[in-house]
């Protein structure tokens, strides 16, 4: 209740009013059926847009840390990412990984819509990086399209650490339905998993229109800042 709440009554039609979405290829989300949206990862902002442009509910993952928060903002940013439906996900792999993909799975077999961000993490520099390959293995074991989704500017809205976003219009591209149905059966298989994962990165880089970098983005965020010469 309190996702339709915010998207229809609270804060959707704030956020239409004040960033005045342009949104181009909305027509290839499918009305109906189950759906994985696999996007680039900007800003924080981009699981409230996405959302909010999209007509059906869209169920995302978000790192564990949005949950267990302290303060009066992390109880904010707690109650908002829960009525909002989102999945918490521990980053460090595993079971715990493996626990979110199976609760979006149990989204897809209702028929649902599925958010996913390949690169696990945002961009620290505003380029693609390289897929994780859970989407494959969700559009594996779901049989559900994967819709790329571009975030195009929300970097230039609400940069990392921002909490206030600049007034601009947000950009957002859909592309067309992803089908993998000709590697049905082959869940598990390292090699066509990344192969799919791939593909949707080399989607996600023609819509968006930027650099990609074959690297995890996650390993550059951790590795040391280089020494001044």
């Amino acid at each position: 209740m309190l996702y339709w709440l915010l998207k229809y009554v609270f804060l959707g039609p704030l956020l239409r009013l004040v960033f005045r979405p342009q949104v181009e290829g909305l027509h290839h989300v499918p009305a109906t059926g189950p759906v994985i949206l696999a996007s680039n990862h900007l800003s924080f902002s981009d699981s409230i847009f996405t959302p909010l442009i999209v007509p059906r509910r869209v169920t995302f993952v978000a790192k564990a840390e949005y949950f267990t928060g302290k303060g009066i903002k992390g109880w904010l940013t707690k109650m908002f990412f829960t009525g909002t439906g989102t999945i918490p996900v521990d980053r460090s792999g595993g079971k715990a990984a493996r626990a979110a993909l199976d609760t979006q799975l149990a989204v897809l077999r209702d028929g649902g819509i599925a958010g996913i961000y390949p690169e696990g993490t945002r961009s620290p520099d505003g380029r693609l990086y390289r897929g994780k390959t859970g989407v494959a293995r969700l559009a594996l074991e779901s049989g559900a399209p994967v819709v790329p989704a571009a975030m195009l500017n929300l970097d230039e809205i609400q940069p990392p650490g921002k909490i206030i976003p600049k007034v601009e219009r947000v950009r957002i591209s859909f592309g067309p339905p992803l089908d993998f149905s000709r590697y049905a059966g082959r869940a598990g298989d390292r090699f066509v998993e990344r192969a799919i994962t791939d593909e949707i990165m080399y989607e996600l880089m023609e819509l968006s229109g930027r650099e990609y970098v074959d690297v995890y983005a996650q390993k550059l965020k951790t590795q040391p800042a280089p020494v001044p010469a």
